[in-house]
């Protein structure tokens, strides 16, 4: 009696662990996945590709979330089911864009990140209801509040990486870059609309918009709020050439035709030059490149991106974290690291 009472218990003890496990993967398998998927390309530089669906549409259809902290919440209840906690934060950063076409027509559009050193996250996700996309994280905006190495950490944080893009382009060619400016406070608009922070503004145009007017359009159904209270501007560019910055002044959305932007107010009146004098001279370096007819390719792209990173300047804080060349007609975004300009990453958005 009690062996078949042991063999019972034991039975039992096997049964209920192949359920925990079963349950565990069920709940965690997008993370599991996804997480097998980070590789380490160099020191402070890592990529990804989403498995599965980080759930846009249900955050949006709950109202977004009016900021960082609301954010955060939706991705421990939906993602870590509740279990980890996450911490979405922000910091200072400058940053410079410029739109261009190739002799032979190709949009192109550059990106330099200025930042603290940073570890940067290269993300590929491609949703069912929604465009395919390569954007970068900052990962130091993403926070466990764990001691551990930054590889485990990575592996971890990863699922939670597309809700948090600086930058990036879709399979349509839409670019996509939020840059800093040195104003405050941040805009709060609050016109009963659904809300959007700036990271999932980001991540809504690349899901949903193929071109500049269908990003527009987007953003006029929501209330913006600024992340970590940091004013910045979104500068937006489409596979037809269309480049614009959008501009949050008196809580209004303001539009400026551009294919240069940097750290100061475009929009003309009153905020207009508002922001550092080095990003002054960094648009007027770009700006004269464009206006000279150079023949731009992606390598002129990038050289140009080089022209104004942060060793050119006396900057003791910051450094050119990554530089991305992006072929909007062709899907193709090249990543250049820290400064170094020899060699690039090729990843690719979908196929415009």
């Amino acid at each position: 009696m009690k062996r078949i009472k042991l063999k019972y218990i034991v039975y039992t003890f096997f049964v209920l662990l192949a359920v925990v496990l079963l349950t565990f993967i069920l709940l965690f398998q997008r993370n599991i996945r996804t997480a097998a998927s980070v590789r380490k390309l160099e020191d402070g530089l890592y990529s990804m590709e989403y498995k599965g669906d980080y759930n846009l549409d249900g955050f949006l259809e709950q109202g977004g979330a009016s900021d960082d902290l609301a954010v955060a919440e939706f991705v421990i209840q939906d993602v870590f089911h509740g279990l980890l906690p996450i911490d979405l934060r922000g910091g200072s950063f400058g940053c410079s864009t410029i739109s261009a076409r190739t002799p032979e027509g190709d949009a192109l559009f550059g990106r330099n990140f200025d930042w603290g050193t940073c570890t940067a996250l290269i993300v590929q996700t491609n949703p069912a209801k929604g465009y395919d996309s390569v954007s970068t994280v900052n990962m130091d905006f993403l926070n466990l509040g764990l001691d551990m190495p930054e590889e485990t950490q990575m592996r971890l944080l990863s699922v939670a990486a597309p809700f948090a893009p600086m930058d990036g382009m879709n399979e349509k060619g839409l670019c996509v870059a939020v840059l800093m400016i040195q104003d405050s406070p941040g805009f709060q608009q609050d016109t009963g609309k659904p809300d959007l922070t700036t990271t999932m503004a980001v991540r809504l145009l690349l899901d949903k918009a193929s071109d500049v007017e269908e990003a527009l359009e987007l953003l006029s159904q929501y209330d913006m709020h600024a992340s970590a209270g940091m004013m910045v501007h979104f500068a937006i560019a489409d596979a037809a050439g269309h480049s614009v910055v959008v501009e949050y002044i008196g809580n209004e959305m303001v539009v400026t035709e551009t294919p240069v932007v940097t750290n100061y107010y475009l929009s003309p009146g009153e905020k207009y030059g508002i922001g550092t004098e080095e990003s002054k001279i960094r648009y007027a370096m770009l700006d004269d490149m464009l206006q000279s007819g150079f023949p731009f390719s992606m390598d002129g792209i990038r050289d140009a991106l080089d022209s104004v990173s942060k060793h050119n300047f006396d900057s003791d804080f910051a450094s050119t974290e990554w530089s991305i060349v992006y072929n909007q007609s062709t899907g193709e975004a090249h990543y250049y690291h820290r400064e170094n300009y020899e060699k690039y990453y090729s990843f690719m958005a979908g196929s415009p």
